[in-house]
């Protein structure tokens, strides 16, 4: 066997950590047949990726789980009955019942919820990983995706963007062999996955995703290598996922080989019998763990089930969809908007909120296409990367989903970010980012996200179907977006700075052909 460097304790402590996900799933299954919980995403035979990989972390690094990753919560020591609420869909659990399973997040476990569209999660990533190094933290983000997820542009994306600006990521791509029923050779035709890394310009490595040391030694390795050259790195865990996609789907669609192979290599049941063989537990031993974490689960269901029942409020769901605003706001308004006395045109007043913004706010970060040196193409941030630095004027690759997950990600870290769309025509390929997963989340599990999106629209400059829609309506119908567009310069200055001190979403529209106005 051999340990890894770690003690008896600290591989005792593994063992802990895989069993009690299996266990806990052993009994979700039952309870999922008595008709007590909806739903299930089974993660049996992949238990090592997660809790090798959350183990091998800081708890106070952030980690973007999928919906097979029990390990991920259970190792941060979640309260297993609030767990158990959650899946119940009970209001005590960790989105007020508004969530089914995993989807969902909790700040204080630094676990950032999944969107079931997958891809979006990697992005994220990213800029949790560019807030550690704006504030020189020596920590990393983890992202997980499926051999399925990789097909997605966000894959790209976020990968293309994390090399580019040299982010501590570590994305591990669980390949189970399967996305749904389809299998690995209807995904991709490369030889590995891993291979792609090159393709980014990163590192990366192809590990037994069932070997629980393995995965624990790997990425603690890669943890320290991110954080030392400030750089991502990819890796692939092979595995494979034991039950259907979810239980309602079955696994008539796999070979019943497969099942046998993998089987054999059961990611719990062999490390235990490496233990055995290597004398840190005896047989008497694993029995009393096992025994100690069954009680433990049968108390904290107990504890679970006393939870009252939901009862719909309609005023506390409408409250939720937005995040408190700071009270004084409105008295920062008032002071940095007075322009009473001046004549100022519509560029010239958003310029002067972005910049009094930046003043304000430190930790807010500007992104988008030629925004730095160049001034962006309308020359609003001109001479803003001389006044505030690149690290905080930062020209991004042509990845507009990527970018808005990123500032997603600085918002989990407290930070304040504006994504300027080079014209508003390019936001359809960052629609989903927007109406998924900046407009929920504060419903979902009362994380805000404290992101403007500046948008130049409109038509009437003669500038062609692909820029010049005025496309609001796209968003004006989503809960949780405000959404802003501002008729003179007078409105533009005061509603950007608005926008900057809020809390929430604001997608910020500008009429290209006011730019040069002075009245609306």
């Amino acid at each position: 066997m051999d340990r890894k460097g770690l003690s008896n304790a600290e591989l005792i402590n593994l063992y802990k950590a895989i069993l009690l996900p299996r266990m806990i799933e052993e009994k979700m299954l039952v309870l999922l047949r008595q008709g007590k919980i909806s739903k299930w995403f089974s993660g049996i035979g992949q238990e090592a990726i997660a809790v090798g990989a959350t183990l091998a972390l800081e708890t106070d690094e952030w980690i973007m789980p999928l919906h097979r990753n029990l390990g991920v919560f259970t190792s941060r020591q979640m309260p297993l009955h609030k767990l158990f609420m959650q899946w119940q869909g009970n209001k005590d659990g960790y989105s007020k019942g508004r969530e089914r399973s995993f989807h969902f997040g909790t700040k204080a476990h630094h676990i950032c919820g999944m969107i079931s569209h997958l891809g979006p999660q990697l992005a994220i990533a990213d800029g949790v990983a560019l807030a550690h190094q704006l504030r020189q933290e020596q920590k990393v983000s983890l992202a997980f995706t499926g051999d399925g997820g990789t097909s997605e542009g966000d894959f790209h994306e976020a990968l293309n963007v994390a090399a580019v600006w040299g982010l501590p990521v570590i994305f591990i791509i669980e390949n189970n062999g399967y996305g749904l029923s389809t299998p690995v050779n209807e995904q991709y035709k490369c030889e590995s996955l891993v291979e792609r890394a090159k393709g980014y310009g990163m590192d990366g490595i192809r590990i037994d995703g069932n070997d629980l040391l393995t995965v624990f030694d790997t990425i603690r390795g890669v943890r320290d290598y991110c954080i030392r050259e400030q750089k991502p790195y990819l890796i692939e865990c092979m595995t494979f996922r034991m039950r259907g996609h979810e239980e309602a789907s079955g696994t008539k669609y796999v070979p019943k080989e497969l099942f046998e192979e993998w089987g054999r290599r059961d990611p719990v049941k062999n490390y235990e019998q490496q233990l055995i063989a290597g004398g840190v537990l005896t047989e008497m031993q694993i029995a009393d763990i096992r025994n100690e974490l069954r009680i433990y689960i049968e108390t904290e269901l107990e504890t679970a089930y006393q939870a009252q029942a939901l009862t719909p409020d309609t005023a506390e769901e409408v409250a939720d969809v937005f995040a408190p605003v700071v009270p004084n706001t409105a008295a920062i308004l008032r002071d940095q908007a007075n322009s009473e006395g001046r004549e100022l045109r519509f560029v010239d007043a958003i310029q002067e909120a972005m910049r009094q913004s930046m003043q304000q706010h430190p930790e807010l970060v500007l992104m988008g296409q030629d925004i730095a040196e160049y001034g962006g193409a309308f020359k609003i941030t001109e001479g803003f990367v001389q006044e505030f630095g690149k690290a905080r004027v930062r020209n991004t690759p042509l990845c507009e989903s990527a970018i808005i997950g990123s500032a997603l990600g600085l918002s989990l870290k407290g930070f304040k970010s504006m994504v300027e769309m080079q014209f508003a025509d390019f936001v359809s390929v960052g629609f989903n980012q927007i109406v998924n997963n900046l407009a929920k989340i504060h419903y979902r599990w009362g994380q805000n996200a404290d992101v403007v999106v500046r948008m130049p629209t409109g038509a009437g400059v003669g500038a062609g179907p692909f820029h010049s829609q005025s496309n609001e309506a796209w968003f004006a119908h989503v809960p949780g977006l405000k959404i802003v567009y501002p008729s003179n310069p007078h409105d533009a200055k005061g509603l950007l700075i608005a926008a900057f001190n809020d809390p929430n979403p604001v997608l910020y529209f500008e009429h290209k052909a006011l730019y040069r106005s002075v009245s609306g």
